[in-house]
This record gives structure tokens, C-alpha cells and sequence, in this order.
């Protein structure tokens, strides 16, 4: 199983919710019309909560508040059989224009340029 990991920050000029409304709303059932086409196995949406422990766990990994970097608005998670899967699916006609749709749907409300995304594998060390 290969993953894609996606931190997202939202445009500027954008509240936390109204990112995350479109994010759910608009883009999540978008994603899942494309999910045949791109083999998409599995998508998941981690939509950051602002919770009273948050100031001190960041505080507590970076020294202070001032030197924590920013928390991201949500991480987004899609799951495929293998990555030689999801290039298989990328390679269709099909595959390409949804990749087009999708990629034009997060420009309206993610800001690229402080959004990491990368594929890794994941390693269970703790289950149940």
C-alpha cells in the first residue's frame, strides 16, 4: 500500500472554516467522483481542531509559541494498491483529466507553497 500525505494550509484571506467547509463539501465528493479513474483506495480528510492543548504541545516540541511553526488546517491521506497502481491510473486519458480537475479545485483553496505533500509507506507499531 503506497500513500500520499498532504499537509494543507488554506489561501490567504480564507477562515479555518470556510477552508474546511470547501475542502469537505466541494472537493471531498469531487475526489470521489475521480476515485475509479485514479484507483484511489482510500481518501482521508484530518480536519485540525483549535483545542486548548494545542499551545502547549506545539510550545513543548519548539521551545515557545514564537518558535512553533504554524499548525496546519488538515492533512489529507490517499491510499493506493502501489505506486506503479497510481501511475497506471495517471496514465489513462481518464486518469490525467482528473488529476487536471482535481489539481484546479485545490488551487482554489489551498496555498501550494507552504503545503508539503510526499508518498511514503506505513509502518504499524502499534495496532489495537
Amino acid at each position: 500500500m503506497i500513500k500520499l500525505t498532504f499537509c494543507l494550509m488554506r489561501k490567504d484571506g480564507m477562515s479555518r472554516e470556510e477552508f474546511q467547509d470547501y475542502w469537505l463539501n466541494k472537493h471531498g465528493p469531487l475526489v470521489r467522483s475521480h476515485q475509479k479513474a485514479l484507483r484511489i483506495k482510500r481518501y482521508v480528510q484530518f480536519h485540525t481542531r483549535d483545542v486548548e492543548n494545542n499551545a502547549p504541545l506545539r510550545a513543548s516540541r519548539a521551545g515557545s509559541l514564537e518558535t512553533a511553526p504554524p499548525i496546519y488546517d488538515g492533512v489529507a491521506e490517499l491510499w493506493w494498491e502501489s505506486l506503479e497502481d497510481m501511475n497506471a491510473a495517471t496514465a489513462t486519458e481518464e486518469g490525467r483529466e482528473a488529476g487536471r480537475q482535481l489539481l484546479e479545485d485545490e488551487a482554489k483553496f489551498i496555498e501550494f507553497k507552504t503545503s508539503p505533500l510526499w508518498f511514503g509507506e506505513e509502518k504499524v507499531i502499534v495496532d489495537g
